[in-house]
Order: structure tokens, then C-alpha cells, then sequence
């Protein structure tokens, strides 16, 4: 698969803002992935960090939370749903300026010596939602401890010892992945408190949805755009020598954790109020809004989405690499409307027509009627990934190993047994070195590997090719091998882009939008040669 460059697509006339160019990222890049690189002397200033001023960090980082947390108990008794007392009275005005100083105290314990504020925050009354970006770290939760303004979190987060207490007293919106109904409910509670006139304190929202490595602005959930109220977009921004705050985990807090300063910038920006077309359509109003704050950070957009996320950081043998082009291949599949679950089903029907077809190249016409979709713009780019000598054919056996990956991006196995179905010989079901590049190539989205010496090791027996067994049982003897014969020369480093079991949004960002939104979907780029 290569990419053949990209450009902006003109914009919905509709659309507020249409005549501005819109800076879209290239598409290979990936903003799932940072890679950090530690030279000698930050290896050793981490290392002497770590045995003196790390552990200090952290007894005081936890004693403050242990000292805010009997105020939090306090002052967070009662009905979480009652509607705040106006004006507060003197006793929470002081609890509230003393969990902000402990707060702040733990931050600069961490390092956080200076917070640059720039601009004004909003009144309640002016917005009662401020949307925050870029969101990369557990840092992001400064500007919520500066503010103690509410959040949207996951409802076991207050289940969290000590930290579920502080987190009950900022009165967030709890979402329950357990209640099918609850993210109908979130929106609704916040329509509710963004029309209450500023009775209840301001929701803080990542609209992001999850972490990047703050290159580019991704998509933006819609759900803070729904109840269609003026919201503030704050913007972030950690200018510091050594980029470590980027991605959750613990090596990211330790690392952190052994600068001996850390720099943030929190600007806030003028507030958004919706256009009655904006205010109808969500997707357009959190794009719109996405664009503001891409301006002020002097970043591009880019319509990759949270799904994208777990495409990147799939666990499986074969892990993308940072410029690979199936995160983009898998927003056109969105764009066409095309639904995973409908497509993993569908595989052995695509491969079985692949097969069929052995190497023989198609047309886009032929193209799209195999994927059973119109022929439309979205679909040009998509056939351009695989069209890359630009003859205007393509072999759509690749077209179904990168769906393949798509719809199952943890189970490379299983790709690479379809992929053998689609190239292996009518006899024995064995590809030879050619067919196995081709195969490797398109599960990773990449233009160009060399799988040689792999070949060589997985046909011991110098046959000249090998089958899905054989492949199999090497996979197993060594489930590594992709890091050792396909990327060799790799420099190994400290890396910030950790793996989840099962990428989710984090407790800051939970993701309350409605499941048949189309944010995101529509097509804003065009292929140039």
C-alpha cells in the first residue's frame, strides 16, 4: 500500500467556516504513536532523578492527596443530583480554596513549577462547557484541579479509594458502561446543567475522546455539542526540552516525574456560540470548533477517530508502524459507510471472490462492485492505497487482508491464514518470498519491507516456499520475530506509546456520544498525484 499524497477536499458549502482552507495532517502519519529517544546524558540525568528527587515527588504527590481527601469527604456529603446552593456558603468557598492550594502544591511538587494562563476564563453563565485539546497525558488534569470544574468520567472511577472521593467533590457526569441508557443520559444531565443559567459548576471535556501525541487535532466526538450551547475552547500546551507528557502509564508519570522542571501553557480561548446550523448539526459544530483551536495550537486536523486509536494499539504480532497507511484506509471504509461487524462476516465471501480471481488486476468499477458500494470520491482514494504503479488496476486480495486487519486488528493470526487462503497454491496452499511481502506489506500499510531473511528462517528446509503451518509454527516459536526480521535496524528507545489490553478511553475523556453519530465521516480529501 502507498500513499499518493493528499490535499484538502472542498468543504460543505453549507458548512460555517467553508472558505477557509482547512490544514488536514498527511494521512500516514499517526498520532497514536509517540517515540521518545533518550540520549546518554538523559539516560543518566533520569537515572540520577529516579534515586533522588523521583521518590520525594512521590510521597509528596501523595501526601497531598491523603490531605485533600478529608476535606473532599466533607464537602461532597449529600445528593450528588441536588442543584448547587447559590451563592455557596463561606465554609465550602474555603474548602474549595484549600483543595485548589493542595492541588496546586502537588503539581508543583511534580514539577509543574509555573502554569501559564492565558486569556479568560468564561463565566457559567457565558459557557458552561469548556472543551479542552489536545489530550495526551494524566497531566491534562491540571487545568480541572486549577478550576475544579466538573468532568465527564467513567462511573467505576468513583468506586477509586481516595481518589473516587476527590473526584465526587468537582461533581462530574458520570457515564456507566453497564447501562445501555447512560449515554442518553449523560447528554441530558449536561443539557441540564448548561441551561441551568450557571447554577452548576462548568464541565471540562476532552472531546477528543483519547490520547494523542498532540501532532494533530483528531476527530471530535459530538456529544459536549449536542445541547447546542455556547462552549470555551481551551487549548494545551507543554513546551518542555524533553516531551514526556505525552500518553498514559506509569513510565510516562515516571518519567515526568524526573525532569527537574516541567512547563504548561493554558490558554483559553474566546467563546464559540453555535449558529442555529451548527446547533442542528453537532458534527459540524465540534468541527467547526475543532478548527478554532487547531488555528490557535498552529496544528492540522486530521478526521482519524478514537477507533483509530485501536487500530494503532491493537496487541498482536505484527504492531503498525507509524507511517502506515491502513489508519487512513480504515477512515475511508468509514466514510463508505462500511460497518466492521458486517465486514468481518463478509471476509470469506471477499476472499473466496479474490481467490478467484488469483492475481488477476481490476478495475475501479469492478472494485466497487466487490465491496458492493457506488463509485464516489471516497472510493477513488481508497483504490489509490493499492493502485500504486497508477496503471488504474489493483489486486483485491490486498484490498481484503487490509479489511481484514481492520475489522480484527488483534488477531494477526488469523489475517495471515486468510491471506495464505487468497495466495497460497491450488495444491498446498504455499506462497512463495513474493507473495509473502505482499501479504506482510498489506497487513502493515506499508510501500516497501524486506522479508527475506523471515523467508529463509520459516522455510528451513530451502523448498522455495512456505504454508500457513509453517508460518504458524514459527509465529509461535517466535512471537517476536516481526520486531527481529522485519524491522531490524530499528533503533530500540524509551517509548511513550504503551499497548492497552483494550484501548478505551480514559477516565478524563469517556465517551458519551451517541453510537450512530456520523462525526468525522464525511469525505474532506482529495488524491494528487
Amino acid at each position: 500500500m502507498r500513499l499518493r499524497g493528499c490535499g484538502p477536499r472542498a468543504a460543505p458549502a453549507s458548512s460555517a467556516g467553508a472558505s477557509d482552507a482547512r490544514l488536514l495532517a498527511p494521512p500516514g502519519r499517526n498520532p497514536f504513536v509517540h517515540e521518545l529517544r533518550l540520549s546518554a546524558l538523559q539516560k543518566a540525568q533520569v537515572a540520577l532523578m529516579t534515586l533522588t528527587l523521583f521518590p520525594v515527588r512521590l510521597l509528596v504527590a501523595a501526601a497531598m492527596m491523603l490531605l485533600a481527601w478529608p476535606l473532599a469527604l466533607v464537602a461532597s456529603l449529600g445528593s450528588a443530583e441536588k442543584e448547587p446552593e447559590q451563592p455557596l456558603a463561606l465554609w465550602r468557598k474555603v474548602v474549595d480554596f484549600l483543595l485548589k492550594a493542595i492541588m496546586r502544591t502537588m503539581w508543583f511538587a511534580g514539577g509543574f513549577h509555573r502554569v501559564a494562563v492565558k486569556g479568560r476564563q468564561a463565566l457559567p453563565t457565558e459557557a458552561a462547557i469548556l472543551t479542552l485539546a489536545p489530550h495526551s497525558s494524566y497531566f491534562d488534569a491540571i487545568p480541572v484541579t486549577m478550576t475544579m470544574s466538573s468532568i465527564v468520567m467513567k462511573a467505576e472511577s468513583r468506586d477509586i479509594p481516595i481518589w473516587g472521593t476527590l473526584i465526587r467533590y468537582i461533581r462530574p457526569v458520570f457515564v456507566s458502561r453497564s447501562d445501555q441508557d447512560s449515554r442518553r443520559k449523560t447528554v441530558e444531565e449536561i443539557k441540564r446543567r448548561a441551561q441551568s443559567n450557571g447554577k452548576w459548576p462548568q464541565i471540562m471535556i476532552f472531546p477528543e475522546g483519547t490520547c494523542t501525541n498532540r501532532t494533530c487535532l483528531i476527530t471530535f466526538k459530538p456529544g459536549a455539542f449536542i445541547p447546542g450551547a455556547p462552549v470555551q475552547p481551551v487549548v494545551l500546551r507543554y513546551p518542555n526540552k524533553l516531551v514526556s507528557c505525552v500518553f498514559l502509564g506509569l513510565e510516562i508519570l515516571w518519567l515526568t516525574l524526573c525532569q527537574f522542571h516541567n512547563h504548561v501553557e493554558i490558554e483559553f480561548l474566546p467563546v464559540y456560540s453555535p449558529s442555529e446550523e451548527e446547533k442542528r448539526n453537532p458534527a459540524l459544530y465540534a468541527s467547526n470548533v475543532r478548527r478554532v483551536m487547531a488555528e490557535a495550537l498552529g496544528v492540522s486536523v486530521t478526521d482519524y477517530t478514537f477507533e483509530d486509536c485501536q487500530l494503532a494499539l491493537a496487541e498482536g504480532q505484527l504492531r503498525l508502524p507509524a507511517d502506515t497507511c491502513l489508519l487512513e484506509f480504515a477512515r475511508l471504509v468509514r466514510g463508505l459507510g462500511l460497518k466492521p461487524e458486517k465486514l468481518e462476516k463478509d471476509l470469506d465471501r471477499y476472499s473466496e471472490r479474490a481467490r478467484m480471481k488469483g492475481g488477476e488486476k481490476i478495475g475501479i468499477a469492478e472494485f466497487a462492485a466487490s465491496l458492493e458500494v457506488p463509485v464516489s470520491d471516497l472510493l477513488e482514494d481508497m483504490f489509490s492505497l493499492f493502485d500504486e504503479s497508477g496503471s488504474g488496476e489493483v489486486d483485491l486480495r490486498e484490498c481484503v487482508v487490509a479489511l481484514s486487519v481492520v475489522c480484527r486488528p488483534a488477531r494477526t493470526l488469523d489475517t495471515i491464514q486468510l491471506a495464505f487462503k487468497m495466495y497460497g497454491a491450488q495444491e498446498d496452499g504455499s506462497v512463495g518470498e513474493g507473495d509473502l511481502s505482499c501479504i506482510l506489506k498489506t497487513a502493515l500499510g506499508v510501500a516497501e519491507l524486506t522479508v527475506t531473511d523471515l523467508f529463509r528462517a520459516i522455510d528451513q528446509e530451502q523448498k522455495g516456499k512456505i504454508t500457513f503451518a509453517d508460518f504458524h509454527r514459527f509465529a509461535e516459536m517466535y512471537p517476536d520475530f516481526a520486531e527481529e526480521y522485519l524491522y531490524p535496524d530499528q533503533t530500540h528507545f524509551e517509548s511513550c506509546a504503551e499497548t492497552p489490553p483494550a484501548p478505551i478511553p480514559n477516565g478524563f475523556c469517556a465517551d458519551f456520544s451517541p453510537e450512530n453519530s456520523d462525526a468525522g465521516e464525511k469525505p474532506v480529501r482529495k488524491k494528487l498525484d
